[in-house]
This record gives structure tokens, sequence and C-alpha cells, in this order.
């Protein structure tokens, strides 16, 4: 079921939906996203999925092209409290196939254990797998 699906000029798109076979939702970033529609994108995924209290999100960065969102502080300080108060628990962060890596890659370069679980991937059947697992 389809979210939302937020587009910028220059072509770049912040795609959510959610998978209700798998229990999941799925955003799906790709183009070029300036640090401005990213925040925008999170914040329309806090928005969005409200009513769902749905624990796992598979982040999908491998279409994204050039810099990645890089403010991790405001996703912390922010973001990850607001999506855990709404039922996240587990995220499957697959980084830009272009780079493979972003500022979540440099800053958590291990998996993130906590209140919320935080796992980073290079291909998007690895991080389904993982989600799969968090489920059992």
């Amino acid at each position: 079921m389809l979210l939302h699906s937020l587009s910028d000029a220059d072509g770049s798109r912040c795609t959510l939906i959610y998978e209700e076979q798998n229990n999941w939702l799925r955003a799906i970033w790709s183009g070029y996203v300036d640090p401005l529609e990213a925040m925008r994108g999170a914040e329309h995924y806090l928005h969005s999925v409200q009513p769902l209290h749905c624990p796992y999100l598979l982040n999908d960065n491998l279409a994204l092209r050039g810099p990645w969102f890089d403010s991790v502080e405001w996703l912390q300080r922010a973001w990850v409290p607001h999506a855990f108060r709404m039922g996240l628990r587990y995220i499957a962060h697959v980084v830009q196939a272009d780079t493979r890596t972003d500022s979540l890659t440099l800053r958590f370069p291990t998996p993130v254990v906590g209140p919320l679980e935080l796992q980073i991937f290079h291909s998007v059947v690895e991080a389904e797998q993982w989600l799969r697992n968090c489920q059992r």
C-alpha cells in the first residue's frame, strides 16, 4: 500500500510503502536528495505511519546519488525518538549503490542495538532477510 511519494523538481523521489504481506515499511530513496528534501521525507514518514505502529523499516538507498542526508544528529535527536514512540524498533538501512557507504555507515560501523536496532546492508535481499529474522 503506497503511503506517500514525494518528488522534487530534479526528479529525485522518496516513496513510502507499507508491505502488508511482510508487515514492514519500505522507504525508497532515488536520485539526488538534498538535506531539505531528506528532512521533508523523514517528516512525511512520521505523519504517514502513525496509525500503523509498524516496528519494521527497510530504508532503501540503492538508487540514491550524491551525498546522503548528513544530519545524523537531527535523526538521533528528533526523528528516532518520535519514530520509536510510534512503534518503530528495527531499521534495515541499505546503502547507496554508487558509493556503498553514507553518513550512517561512517557514524555507526557496527550494528546499533538498543530500544531501536539499526543494521547496515549493501543489498535489499540481505536487509529483507534480517527483517524476517527480527519478526521471529
